[in-house]
Parts: C-alpha cells; structure tokens; sequence
C-alpha cells in the first residue's frame, strides 16, 4: 500500500548534521521510507522556540534556525535525488512515482517566522513550502497555539493571521491547523476559501487532550474538504497516566481513530499524519519501514478501497484541491 504521510520532524536529524542516508535510530531514513512504500512524506521545518529552544540546546534566533534547517534539507534532496525527489504540486508527486522516485513535501511547524509581513508567506511558496501549521504550542504573529486552560484555547486568530490564511488560499500553501488554539481553528474555517488539515492530530473523544479534535471540529475539516492525518503519539490515542513510560501503540488504537474519524467528518477525511521523529511511542509496527503491517491491518478494517484512501487518495486529492 502507498503511503503519503503529513507530518514527520526528521528535518531535526538533518539540522544536526545527520543524513537520510543511513540515520539510525530514527523513525525515518531513506532505506525505511523505501521499505514502507513511501509515495511522499510530508518533512516539516520545525522551529523550537522560548522553552522548546532550551530543551534541544537551539541558541539560532528562529529565523536563523529556518535557514539553517531548509539549508540543510535541501542538502539532503541533493544527496539522495537517485531515491527522492520535492514535489511542489499533487501532480508532481504521480510523475515522481512513475519515473521511480518518492515524493518530498516541505512544511513548517510554526509560522513564526512570518513576523506579521504577508510577503514573508509568499517566500515560503518560492522556497517550496506547501504546507504550513500556523503555530506551534507557543503565540506568534497569526494567532494562538492550543492550552489546557478553557479561556486561552478559545483565542483567535490575529488579524494578520487570517490575512495570512487567505493568502496561503490564493498561492497554495495549505493551512494547518494542528497546535491551533480551538479558537484560531473556527476562524481558519469561516475564513478559508479552500480545504485545510490538521496534519497531525487525533480524536479527543477518544482521548481527552487539548491537541486533538473535538467531532465538530472534525467534522468541519470533513465539510471544508480536508483531512486529519491520524498522530501515533500515545497519549493522542489513548489515555495515559505518564506517556513517557506507557509508550505503546497498537494497530488497533489507530484504527479506532481513522474509524471515529470517518463516521464524523466521512470517508474523504482520514489520512496518516504519523509525527515520526517528533514523539517517543513504541509502536507495534516499528517505524516507517513496518508501515505495511498497519496499512494491511487498516485493508483488513475497512477494505481495500477505504485503505487507499487513507493511505494516500485522501491527502493527494486535498493537496490537489490546494495546489492547482
């Protein structure tokens, strides 16, 4: 089964001077994107900030960071371009599949550096970026990120953060929503023109955290024509009492997910959004080159034209509604 899946932080591993050519320890490499039958991986530039900087030992100012790290994931595209190839548009990443190659899409966690100047959007197109989660759990010039406290996860979207949406409808970027405060959320969905993602997020029906999805929420992204890339992070899918040592994940857990997912939001929304390299379950599956024992439990669930589409149909059609 192909595989699009909308969210990794490997780009991190690169920024250290790591390669995707024989990472180990990783999630992600070049050979397991092989093995687990990569059509395209959605590489997110994550930016650490304020204590997230301090926990990865990060001193570069943020916009120092983005260039470091698009320096150095370019580098990687360069030295692996006999495997894997950027697309830029839904058609891109068929022809790179035709021709042999998987597809690389470049995102940001984090629009941080977009400091309130709508032409700093417009240069994340020119670099490549087609996709771009407006916060991470931190405020910046677009809006506010998720909490638990009731009040500040009803904050909106600034000003030059619907701005900023609308412009990423007119150019093709698509707008994600996952880290957005509930708030910023409904303000992405009255305001946006086209469809939007939570790239990486969950059911809080299911589990209770603040990162993931109310069913009305869900439910909007399934009206709005996007898609919810299921996290493999555990706490997103189970309730924990310490996530840190209750680590696993099942095949099982992310199905009830993809499942709940689509009796809310319906069978063009669920996709896999795993945040490979950016959270610590240990999953049944291993990492990216065990995707196929997942994708084989998610046909046996709901067929094999249902699994498509969660595999891959789901994200290529929305980044194709997107990118045109």
């Amino acid at each position: 089964m192909n595989i699009i899946d909308m969210h990794c932080d490997t780009i991190m591993h690169f920024y250290d001077g790591e390669h995707l050519n024989g990472m180990e320890g990783t999630h992600i490499n070049l050979e397991k994107l092989v093995q687990g039958n990569c059509l395209a991986q959605c590489f997110a530039i994550f930016i650490p900030t304020n204590e997230a900087a301090e926990h990865h030992g990060i001193t570069d100012s943020p916009e120092e960071y983005f260039d470091k790290a698009y320096a150095a994931y370019l580098r990687e595209m360069e030295l692996c371009k006999d495997t894997i190839r950027p697309a830029y548009k839904a058609e891109d990443i068929l022809k790179n599949h035709e021709a042999g190659f998987i597809s690389s899409i470049l995102t940001v966690e984090d629009g941080v550096t977009l400091r309130g100047r709508i032409e700093n959007v417009d240069k994340f197109h020119e670099m490549g970026v087609r996709m771009v989660a407006l916060t991470w759990n931190f405020e910046n010039s677009l809006g506010f990120p998720q909490s638990k406290d009731p009040e500040k996860h009803m904050l909106g979207l600034k000003p030059f953060g619907i701005e900023a949406v609308l412009r990423m409808n007119e150019i093709g970027i698509a707008v994600d929503v996952s880290h957005l405060s509930e708030g910023g959320f409904w303000d992405v969905a009255r305001h946006s023109t086209k469809p939007f993602a939570a790239s990486h997020s969950c059911c809080r029906s299911l589990s209770d955290v603040s990162r993931n999805l109310t069913d009305d929420q869900i439910r909007a992204i399934g009206n709005a024509g996007g898609t919810v890339g299921v996290n493999f992070a555990t706490n997103f899918l189970r309730p924990v009492t310490d996530w840190k040592t209750d680590r696993f994940v099942s095949c099982d857990i992310v199905i009830e997910h993809l499942r709940h997912m689509m009796d809310v939001g319906g069978k063009d929304l669920p996709a896999l959004g795993s945040d490979y390299d950016g959270m610590g379950a240990e999953m049944e599956w291993r990492d990216y080159g065990g995707y196929q024992m997942l994708t084989d439990r998610i046909a046996d669930a709901f067929g094999d034209e249902m699994a498509e589409k969660i595999c891959w149909k789901n994200a290529l059609r929305m980044f194709n509604d997107i990118w045109k």
